[in-house]
């Protein structure tokens, strides 16, 4: 049966044995091939003595459990070939998460399919590497003190390569990881995964933070990651998100007029921004009267930033929503939109300028859209 060659293992068919090939790559053993792991020779001197932490011990032991990324270089951290599927990536890194940027290449596509920050990517915008908040869900977990940790499924048949380029104009990086992947047959209906970051800094008078926009082809939306820096006071959370499935942003469906600060009327429209979030009542702990973080298996809110009175001005929230037993289908096309909206003490509505970034999580068929919008360069991305 084709559900259980290696793919989507779970407890129910943990015990289903597998002709699947377990595979891993790594700076001990960056190829992933087969007895390729703990081959690296302690670097020498001109002297010809060994040196580096590993100087005493020899080859076999701890050489290269990392690499660096010098300023302005892009390391290919995976480049496998299928049919195959990623399953498990654990990662941590020194320096700037909104400047080191990873893309996923599927099926040797010039264009990623995932291309996006780190930090943003495992749901954690505004950790650093002195910055830490943690995250227990299905597909992420952000642990102590800050490992970064991915659950999605990612399955491809001829190739993955996966890169992080380090943006910063000044300082390298040290990056550590782990990608645990299968070699195993891939079914003709599995999708491609995907995600892509946008911000609105911040969303103009007018208009709605966009999500995602732009795809073609069939697939199913499984996840939202979101920073939220609030630029007013007042309640910032009645914003409502709305899915465009399959032909609904169209014009014609809404006689061509404006509404709700996008075109057309949507299939799926929410209540509130804490309300998609899975959340209520402001978020608040009504006992403190202050913002409560949560995080659970599909959605939460790890990390609350609180101004200091000194030189952190704004309050900022970091929200992931999994769709992972709710998927979003569409056939052919999808948009999804979000509303900066506030509620006043007068009892109404009122539109906000907050600054809004935001991560969509999918999985489509191929190819990956050409006309995905290029990443924000300089403050437009890292500014936070």
């Amino acid at each position: 049966m084709k559900q259980f060659n290696g793919l989507g293992l779970n407890l129910g068919n943990l015990s289903r044995l597998s002709h699947a090939q377990s595979r891993s790559l790594s700076p001990e053993n960056p190829s992933g091939a087969v007895c390729s792991g703990g081959r690296s020779t302690p670097p020498v001197d001109e002297a010809g003595n060994h040196t580096g932490p590993a100087r005493y011990l020899g080859k076999g032991w701890k050489v290269r459990p990392c690499i660096e990324i010098q300023a302005g270089e892009t390391a290919e951290v995976a480049n496998i070939e299928g049919p195959g599927a990623i399953q498990q990536i654990w990662m941590t890194c020194t320096g700037v998460n909104r400047t080191s940027i990873l893309r996923f290449y599927w099926e040797d596509q010039e264009q990623p399919s995932v291309e996006c920050p780190i930090g943003d990517f495992f749901a954690s915008p505004y950790t650093s590497f002195d910055v830490f908040a943690q995250i227990s869900s299905i597909p992420v977990c952000v642990n102590p003190g800050n490992a970064f940790n991915c659950y999605w499924e990612m399955p491809f048949r001829k190739r993955c390569r996966i890169t992080l380029e380090n943006r910063d104009v000044c300082s390298p990086i040290t990056l550590f990881y782990q990608i645990n992947y299968t070699l195993t047959e891939v079914p003709e209906d599995i999708g491609y995964f995907h995600a892509q970051f946008r911000r609105s800094r911040p969303v103009m008078e007018g208009e709605v933070h966009t999500i995602l926009e732009g795809i073609a082809g069939q697939g199913h939306y499984v996840g939202t990651s979101m920073a939220w820096q609030v630029n007013h006071n007042s309640w910032w959370g009645e914003g409502e998100i709305k899915f465009y499935i399959d032909g609904d942003a169209d014009p014609a469906n809404s006689d061509g007029e404006i509404v709700g600060g996008s075109t057309g009327y949507p299939t799926i429209c929410g209540t509130g921004t804490e309300d998609y979030f899975c959340g209520s009542y402001n978020f608040e702990n009504k006992q403190t009267k202050q913002y409560q973080e949560f995080t659970t298996p599909y959605a939460g809110m790890p990390h609350v930033i609180r101004p200091d009175g000194t030189y952190i001005a704004n309050t900022r929230f970091a929200l992931y929503r999994w769709h992972i037993m709710d998927p979003v289908r569409f056939e052919k096309d999808l948009k999804v939109t979000i509303q900066s909206l506030g509620w006043t003490r007068r009892g109404n509505y009122l539109q906000r300028l907050d600054d809004i970034a935001s991560i969509a999580f999918w999985y489509q068929s191929l190819p990956t859209s050409p006309t995905f919008p290029a990443l924000p360069e300089g403050a437009a991305i890292d500014n936070l």
